[in-house]
């Protein structure tokens, strides 16, 4: 016999709200957002540093390249290139280079995104031309948005078939030495790297979450009003996050700090503009 109590059914929560939620741990204001198989890959994007001992095939790594080159690029320029290491000893050596960071090692492919003036100089010798315009900083800027487009197409590429990726910055800590592991030729530049393979199920990644739309969106002109409580909630939320990883209790706006205080603590990247000198960069 049906019971005549009315049992209060939770409202149905969408896909695109459960996922937005989840990426900023709060409510997104509005309702009815727009919602594909793509916007939901992007949005769960997490960082995976923990991979199976699993190769990424050289078909992959093809249509990964293949969906780089399908990034804008700047007057189609296409000032980048990519070199894809899979042998041991050279990861370690680029981990090494890298703080140790030993995802480097585990990952069974580590894609360094190149930010490439070098083919344009090649181009032009052989017209028997000097390229004036690759000397400015303008041609490095190109450079190095076009590298980071095209690394930004190949994450996407990637997680959409089930792949984890992580970016590996920290390269920039020792460009010179980073160059010579690499062979490049002058007026190259590694921009950073990427770490690609299967995901580990037994050490999983969770969804980060990002600064309110408050802290970074803005209509018309820069607003800086609501600035300070948005980075607020966030400082909650990213120290909620923390206690699920089992990480120490330091809010996002403190690690920002941390971040940027000191000159020590770029690692080395604050004599980025003497390393691109000596690797053929004028930066007029």
């Amino acid at each position: 016999m049906m019971s005549d109590t009315l049992i209060a059914e939770k409202p149905v929560v969408s896909a695109a709200e459960a996922a937005l939620e989840r990426r900023y741990r709060e409510p997104l204001a509005g309702a009815d957002h727009p919602w594909n198989a793509v916007i939901q890959s992007l949005v769960d994007h997490r960082t995976v540093r923990a991979f199976l001992p699993k190769a990424v095939s050289e078909e992959t790594l093809q249509v990964l390249v293949a969906a780089a080159q399908s990034a804008p690029t700047s007057s189609n320029v296409q000032a980048w290139s990519v070199v894809a290491v899979r042998d041991p000893a050279r990861k370690a050596r680029l981990a090494h280079l890298a703080g140790d960071q030993k995802h480097i090692l585990e990952a069974p492919l580590l894609l360094v995104w190149i930010a490439d003036l070098s083919r344009a100089a090649g181009i032009g010798e052989r017209a028997g031309l000097t390229l004036e315009g690759l000397d400015f900083t303008e041609s490095f800027l190109i450079a190095g948005f076009d590298a980071a487009l095209a690394a930004q197409n190949a994450l996407v590429a990637a997680e959409s078939l089930g792949l984890g990726t992580c970016y590996i910055g920290a390269l920039r800590n020792h460009p010179i030495e980073v160059a010579e592991t690499l062979g490049l030729p002058r007026k190259t530049f590694a921009v950073f790297g990427l770490v690609v393979g299967h995901p580990d199920p037994a050490r999983p990644a969770d969804v980060k979450p990002r600064l309110p739309q408050a802290a970074v969106l803005h209509h018309e002109t820069y607003d800086l009003a609501g600035q300070a409580e948005a980075v607020a909630r966030h400082d909650a939320h990213s120290l909620a996050f923390r206690a699920e990883q089992k990480l120490d209790a330091t809010p996002w706006s403190q690690q920002l700090i941390g971040r940027l205080h000191t000159v020590a603590a770029l690692k080395g990247r604050h004599l980025l503009k003497q390393a691109l000198e000596k690797l053929g960069f004028a930066l007029k």
